[in-house]
């Protein structure tokens, strides 16, 4: 387990390699003014695009002819296309072979939940950020874009799946004999509650390490010879990497995040042998992206 405090544009090459990397999950900044520590998160749409393909050459280039890319991009109310913008952007490089929508927060009326044991009620779960506005919507879910090579890598859907609702189908489907079914695209994984930002989240911009988890799950855990991660912000993705055993690289320019990410990386090792980081490298001096 490595995190390499530099821009990924020169880490990725020099540290991972061509087709180093067998799952690629990540989350850039999204050019909506986040307030980061070192860098500049208001771009010209052009120069930010401009950016984002020179971090698709990099995974590209880092990818195995195998390999997963898992791109986590949100938009916002008054500019809902950036994310299909950015999506638009890596179809240059990459096949989109799914699109996963993960939701943040869900309200479900006890009326369409189905043979639901022990629910007597209506349920509203999840975070959102509110959107002070009479013109929109609370954004309750961001896009997970899967991309690979040629369209064509098999996934273990059962590692990420959900029992039968109805036992019935158990029988009725030839795929349903453990009693497990595709989740689908649709994913509910709520931000755990923060009581004090400053200690609990002292980052802009975060995803919860279940997120890259089922993602690594879904690739395949047996198929993962390294996992990386370019803007690896306060370590989800590392310590997702951890929980399931995975060799990690992540890359990020800011110190102040990678010191955390390395302190709950070494909380979430299974054993006492501390994650190797981070390592500075003499060109992380320069600003550059980061999440």
């Amino acid at each position: 387990m490595v995190l390499w405090a530099e821009d990924c544009l020169e880490g990725l090459p020099r540290r991972v390699g061509a087709g180093g990397a067998d799952v690629v999950v990540t989350s850039p900044p999204y050019n909506r003014g986040v307030a980061y520590g070192r860098y500049d998160d208001r771009r010209p749409r052009e120069e930010y695009l401009a950016w984002i393909g020179r971090v698709a050459d990099a995974v590209h280039a880092a990818l195995a002819p195998h390999g997963s890319f898992f791109l986590n991009v949100g938009g916002s109310p008054t500019d809902p296309w950036l994310p299909l913008d950015v999506a638009q952007e890596l179809r240059r490089r990459f096949v989109l072979q799914n699109v996963i929508h993960w939701v943040k927060s869900i309200a479900i009326e006890r009326a369409l939940a189905g043979a639901t044991p022990h629910l007597t009620g209506d349920i509203a779960v999840g975070h959102y950020k509110p959107v002070p506005s009479r013109r929109f919507l609370h954004g309750a879910q961001e896009y997970v874009f899967h991309f690979t090579h040629r369209g064509d890598v098999s996934l273990d859907r059962l590692a990420v799946g959900v029992p039968y609702q109805d036992k019935s189908n158990v029988a009725r489907w030839r795929s349903g004999g453990a009693d497990r079914r595709c989740r689908g695209n649709t994913w509910f994984l709520p931000y755990a509650t923060i009581r004090r930002r400053v200690t609990d989240r002292p980052h802009p911009a975060t995803f919860p390490p279940e997120l890259p988890e089922r993602c690594y799950r879904l690739h395949g855990t047996d198929r993962i010879r390294l996992a990386v991660d370019p803007f690896v912000g306060l370590g989800a993705s590392a310590v997702a990497a951890a929980r399931l055993g995975l060799p990690f690289v992540g890359f990020d320019v800011d110190v102040h995040y990678l010191a955390t990410a390395s302190r709950r990386l070494h909380e979430a090792l299974p054993s006492p042998r501390p994650p190797t980081g981070p390592r500075v490298s003499r060109k992380s001096q320069v600003p550059g992206p980061r999440r």
